[in-house]
């Protein structure tokens, strides 16, 4: 399903030209044409971005922004501020308000769909984060968070030595973190005795043209620093590489020279995502992997997919959006462990696993159900996107043999049943019940196909 994105300015040319550019991107866009419309709105439908004018009669940008980070219900919604003025001032101010970035007018559409896209996919890992917390709480595992984060690890990377202490200098006094300056080549093979930087600043033409957005490419292709932050440096007129820098996974931008005020406040802002990235993927490895995750295949089970369902209905419920629900079961798998042991029909269990794991978002839900029964959810999904997302599981599925352990390899498929959640859609159990129904009505139309809702 399309992000959906608020645009609030109280010109309606302005509106207008950014749904425009927004609608070509396939994004669902609202509307509001002054500040208290807004924070109504974003309370209400719960929008992925917020696209804010500074300037508005009623409330201006910066006292919505605030407004909007001191609302729980709005706290995690990006919000890009958008606005003629383009001083140094002007930035800090909405920075400090808590805007995730700042554009100025005349809008590059280049750069504000790439920065709307690195947002959205920032949004999704907070989403999941918030739905994680919640259902660990149901299930009475989830530790609280910790209030002190120890100081971070910042890394300056630049072709010159001297731009990288001129950088350190410009944030002397702003940032307890410990600030290291580092060459490519540490950057790509950090010290064993010294702790994986939390956060790369990158100069773009790091070495020569390019240079820095392939350091990028490597440190996010290298287990040890996949998840670390990313700010590039660029030149201003570099919009073509800014745009190639954001889609390859950089976190923020900046223009040289850099401010060190706004460069600080942007590295807060990245350095608390990390944080919450981190604690995200701690939770998941550490809190859950006994209580909640199935032994075999490493997927979650049915006694945490039940509730952490439960939470996907609320918040649909919540914002209006569909959801779906699948159940997949393998066919004839009773006759995999009759034929060839029990030890093949475990190693079918974890390939299939393994299959639907690298075929769904971060945010979906994936979990063995019961035997040869897996349970997928997906949050914000209508009913043409499920059933297409259901015919890609059953496709990659049955796409190549298993490997078996004592040699040779077996063919299989499996059947799916789809349903739909959302308002008055039910019951969780309900909806699991129309699932199990449609995926019964796959078994009996001949096995290994999709049965679900009408589509249009």
């Amino acid at each position: 399903m399309p992000g959906r994105i608020l645009v609030v300015d109280d010109l309606a040319t302005n509106r207008i030209m950014m749904k425009v550019h927004l609608a070509d991107a396939h994004y669902d866009v609202l509307q509001a044409a002054g500040g208290r419309a807004a924070l109504d709105i974003a309370r209400r439908e719960a929008p992925d971005l917020i696209l804010l004018d500074m300037m508005m009669p009623d409330l201006d940008g910066i006292s919505v922004c605030e407004r909007l980070r001191a609302d729980p219900a709005t706290a995690e919604i990006p919000i890009i501020i958008v606005t003629a003025a383009t001083d140094a001032r002007s930035r800090l101010r909405a920075l400090a308000a808590g805007a995730d970035d700042f554009l100025s007018r005349p809008l590059d559409e280049l750069i504000l769909l790439a920065r709307v896209r690195s947002l959205l996919r920032a949004r999704e890992t907070a989403q999941e984060l918030a739905l994680r917390d919640g259902t660990e709480r149901l299930l009475g595992f989830s530790e609280p968070a910790q209030g002190f984060a120890p100081p971070g690890r910042i890394a300056l990377v630049a072709a010159r030595a001297e731009t990288a202490a001129g950088w350190q200098a410009a944030l002397a006094g702003r940032l307890t973190d410990r600030i290291v300056p580092m060459t490519r080549a540490e950057a790509l093979s950090p010290d064993p005795g010294h702790a994986v930087p939390d956060l790369f600043v990158i100069e773009g033409d790091l070495g020569g043209p390019g240079g820095g957005l392939r350091l990028l490419t490597e440190l996010r292709s290298r287990s040890e620093t996949r998840h670390a932050a990313v700010l590039i440096v660029l030149p201003p007129t570099a919009r073509e590489t800014a745009a190639m820098a954001l889609d390859l996974g950089a976190n923020d931008l900046m223009t040289a020279p850099l401010d060190g005020a706004e460069l600080a406040l942007r590295l807060k802002a990245q350095m608390a995502r990390k944080r919450q990235a981190d604690r995200l993927r701690d939770t998941l490895r550490d809190g859950l992997r006994m209580a909640a995750t199935d032994p075999l295949t490493g997927l979650f089970n049915r006694r945490y997919a039940l509730p952490h369902l439960a939470r996907i209905a609320e918040r649909a419920d919540r914002t209006g959006r569909r959801f779906a629900v699948l159940l997949l079961d393998l066919d004839r798998f009773k006759a995999v462990n009759d034929r060839h042991g029990h030890a093949a029909g475990d190693a079918v269990l974890v390939a299939v696993a393994q299959r639907l794991r690298d075929n769904l978002r971060a945010v979906d839900l994936v979990a063995r159900f019961g035997g040869e029964e897996f349970l997928v959810a997906l949050p914000d999904t209508d009913a043409t996107a499920a059933c297409a997302a259901a015919e890609r599981l059953r496709r990659v599925i049955g796409a190549a043999p298993v490997a078996l352990p004592g040699g040779g390899d077996l063919q299989v498929s499996a059947s799916i049943g789809v349903a739909m959640g959302g308002a008055e859609a039910g019951t969780v159990s309900a909806l699991i019940e129309a699932a199990d129904a449609a995926l019964y009505r796959a078994k009996s139309a001949g096995r290994d196909r999709v049965d679900g809702p009408a589509t249009d």
